[in-house]
């Protein structure tokens, strides 16, 4: 990607500044672990047995882990090295788990969701052979390049597989770590989730697609098997959950995971005429709720979610 600065109604070209050191990518990622991912750091350089993983983090969101792996070479295979590492998370569960309550400092009575574990690779590049064996609809990877230009401005792109084909195909067999690993991690994508939506279900995504495509910023993530996350740029604007006969939406005015959210000076007020959403509140969370069933008031609807969507950066 070309990257130029703009002055005096002309545009420069600013050049690459390549990292000299792997190490030189890991410290900028831990650092900003949060602002990036949108992720907690736990730890960097964490063992297990004969392994070593670069950067251990934890997803709030769905309480999973996620590796994260920096390289600078392309000598190595992300399939062997990603599986690898997904195996052995998942037959030391407890060392995982107990590392991030030595490092938070929590109880070790925390409930892990081990389907979404990830791994996540970042290099300046990949090549065509990395790439491809990845292309895969299931595989639980990422591949992210970072390059960072001469005017500090740092670009991370993520390669995105294009086909539908499962993984499992190849990973057959009885002592394949592919399948044992498969087993227990459900990667999730747009076409699995539509592929269990009755059709008032899918004309209602459909329509909020349609009618929300002009948002600047708006990611519709289907990661999760039975919700829909609506984000603008790295923040959520309206999780949607799927239903029997259609959707729940719900809207966050707050949010406070250590339980004072009754505190929380950050509250998003809907203003709501027709009274469409209904208010629910816990220790953790304010939110707007409201039951998805037809896109009889699908414009009202938008309307509303887009009070949220402007109200965010």
């Amino acid at each position: 990607m070309d990257l130029f600065s703009f002055k005096k109604n002309k545009l420069e070209e600013v050049n690459v500044k390549p990292f000299k050191l792997e190490r030189d990518i890991q410290n900028l990622i831990e650092e900003n672990i949060d602002s990036i991912f949108g992720l907690e750091f736990i730890c960097t350089e964490f063992r297990i047995d004969e392994f070593r993983i670069d950067s251990l983090c934890f997803n709030e969101e769905n309480n999973s882990f996620v590796i994260i792996e920096y390289k600078k070479g392309s000598s190595y295979s992300v399939i062997d090295q990603g599986y690898s590492y997904m195996s052995k998370m998942l037959n030391n569960k407890d060392s995982f788990v107990l590392e991030y309550c030595r490092k938070k400092k929590v109880s070790v009575d925390i409930d892990i969701n081990w389907e979404d574990s990830k791994v996540i690779f970042i290099s300046p590049s990949f090549n065509s052979y990395q790439k491809n064996s990845v292309n895969f609809q299931d595989v639980p990877f990422e591949l992210w390049e970072i390059t960072r230009y001469e005017n500090n401005t740092i670009s991370l792109n993520q390669y995105l597989a294009q086909s539908k084909e499962s993984i499992n195909k190849i990973g057959k067999g009885a002592n394949s770590v592919i399948s044992e690993v498969n087993k227990e991690v459900k990667v999730q994508n747009e076409g699995i989730f539509r592929e269990s939506l009755n059709h008032i279900q899918v004309e209602i995504l459909n329509s909020f697609i349609e009618k929300s495509s002009n948002w600047d910023g708006l990611k519709i993530d289907y990661s999760k098997k039975n919700r829909i996350q609506v984000w603008k740029n790295r923040k959520v604007v309206i999780y949607i959950d799927k239903r029997k006969n259609g959707f729940k939406a719900n809207m966050v005015r707050a949010m406070d995971f250590k339980g004072r959210v009754e505190k929380s000076k950050n509250i998003f007020n809907l203003k709501d005429p027709n009274n469409m959403f209904k208010e629910w509140n816990n220790k953790y969370k304010k939110l707007y709720q409201h039951e998805l069933n037809s896109t009889k008031n699908i414009d009202y609807f938008i309307l509303m979610v887009q009070q949220k969507y402007d109200s965010l950066n």
